[in-house]
């Protein structure tokens, strides 16, 4: 399989089997412990577990008076009068940037003989008793199985910026 279809097949085939109860804190870094399932491509009934942590950096918040000095580097004349005149407009956007880290030395690797979705199931049972609100168990492909994993990290993402930005006009933020 090309590398062009090993992506696509992972970002189709990927699923969410458990989604954490946290969102990416607004005003702190943020952690998920997760579990990734994929199936073993040549041999049946063979699951693959990888446990690790994905870390969130605490959102900045870009105002349009910091954008100037953003868009300066490297930039000339014509970039910086656009960002001097956005830093002169105190109504245009204002965006979250967020920085996120995937720590690969956390990662646990395991096999287990038992069919994907038994596994999943046994996985979700363990973390619900846990409780465990950094929790995020995943279904993906094993060629792709990184791609699966940051499919997931940015979809959490997208789904906490409404929250964040709430959180930052009620803090007067924006």
């Amino acid at each position: 399989m090309s590398f062009e279809d090993t992506f696509s097949y992972s970002l189709e085939s990927s699923r969410v089997v458990l989604l954490p109860r946290t969102r990416v804190a607004t005003f702190r870094t943020s952690l998920i412990h997760y579990t990734l399932m994929t199936e073993a491509m040549d041999r049946v009934g063979t699951t693959f577990l990888r446990e690790g942590n994905l870390e969130a950096d605490r959102p900045q918040i870009i105002l349009p008076k910091t954008m100037g000095k953003l868009l300066l580097g490297g930039f000339g004349k014509k970039a910086r009068a656009y960002g001097e005149w956005l830093s002169a407009q105190p109504n245009s956007f204002s965006f979250l940037r967020y920085g996120f880290q995937l720590r690969k030395e956390d990662l646990r690797f395991r096999q287990v003989d038992a069919p994907i979705e038994s596994v999943a199931q046994t996985v979700k049972r363990d973390v619900q008793e846990r409780e465990d609100p950094f929790a995020a168990i995943l279904i993906g492909v094993e060629d792709g199985w990184e791609v699966s994993l940051l499919r997931f990290f940015l979809e959490w993402v997208q789904k906490s910026v409404p929250r964040n930005v709430q959180v930052l006009r009620q803090e007067g933020f924006l």
